[in-house]
């Protein structure tokens, strides 16, 4: 079984910065692409960011220069660093990553997501 855990969302004024950092566990081969996604109310979910194994990036153009996704593959990490946040980006920011699991299957996984609030 194979488990993604988001932490780090909270409430920040416009302009601010969070980290969000997503975990992944469980029984683990390997982990291709990992990404970000967030749905804000009465919205449909979108793509954030996503980064490959190889650490290749990419991004929604309305975050591009403001958010950085990165990972520790020793740690089965993925995060967001979010800087100039702005109050039309609180949503319920959600992980996913594509995983092979010991017994080879290939699934993606998703978190529960985490709560940013960005107040104006």
């Amino acid at each position: 079984q194979v488990q993604l855990v988001e932490s780090g969302g909270g409430l920040v004024q416009a302009g601010g910065s969070l980290r969000l950092s997503c975990a992944a566990s469980g029984s683990i081969f390997s982990i291709n692409a990992m990404g970000w996604y967030r749905q804000a109310p009465g919205k449909q979910r979108e793509l954030v960011a996503s980064i490959t194994s190889g650490g290749v990036t990419n991004y929604a153009d309305s975050v591009k220069g403001r958010f950085t996704i990165s990972r520790d593959n020793a740690k089965n990490t993925v995060y967001l660093q979010m800087n100039s946040l702005k109050p039309e980006e609180t949503a319920v920011y959600q992980c996913n990553a594509a995983i092979t699991t010991v017994s080879r299957a290939q699934t993606v996984y998703w978190g529960k997501g985490t709560q940013v609030t960005v107040s104006s």
